[in-house]
């Protein structure tokens, strides 16, 4: 019997002895933080218009079927190294590959916008140029493929750490090869037109 009391006691003493080192370590764990997602100061680079949605349709205004004047444009976020910006609108479904609708460069990093229809001139204001597109013609040329499924048109504006050492009029490949080595980032906005018989 008094053995039976002995094991009673050296069991709960055990149990007693236990419980207190896992207060203890409790006691000491330090805290979790509550959340272990970090934050950042860094905006996305976004390109957008106020005419069409990403993704949505180009009104006819803006096409070779309306006033063929290019469409508002507006960005932001672009990295804080950016010294100038290029903008080239091309249509990768066109029937003999890549088209080129608009090459604009030397943006200046102030500015934020482009206004509706940009004048087809060599040099704009604040030393931006444009470049001949595949129409053969200098500045923007507005979407108009054949009768058909629609066709993508992609605007793309590339943040530079550089300013562009090229002259008014230059041509899609002079512009890519000058940017080769200086994008920081990149922005797209995709419009879809197509044309009825």
């Amino acid at each position: 019997m008094r053995r039976y009391w002995m094991v009673i006691i050296i069991t709960a003493a055990i149990i007693i002895a236990g419980a207190s080192v896992v207060y203890l370590m409790y006691l000491k764990a330090p805290e979790k933080p509550l959340t272990t997602l970090t934050t950042t100061s860094t905006m996305a680079f976004v390109l957008e218009s106020p005419a069409f949605e990403n993704g949505g349709e180009i009104p006819e205004k803006y096409t070779c079927n309306g006033l063929d004047i290019s469409p508002p444009l507006r960005w932001s976020g672009h990295p804080p190294e950016t010294k100038s910006l290029v903008l080239i609108v091309e249509d990768p479904d066109a029937p003999r590959g890549i088209f080129t609708h608009w090459i604009i460069y030397n943006i200046p990093v102030e500015a934020n916008q482009l206004e509706e229809g940009v004048e087809p001139a060599e040099e704009l204001l604040e030393g931006m140029m444009q470049g001949v597109n595949d129409f053969g013609r200098l500045g923007y040329g507005g979407p108009c493929p054949p009768p058909g499924k629609p066709h993508r048109y992609v605007f793309k504006l590339y943040a530079l750490d550089t300013v562009l050492e090229l002259g008014p009029a230059a041509s899609r490949e002079e512009v890519l090869k000058c940017m080769d080595n200086h994008i920081l980032a990149e922005a797209t906005l995709i419009g879809i037109y197509s044309r009825q018989g």
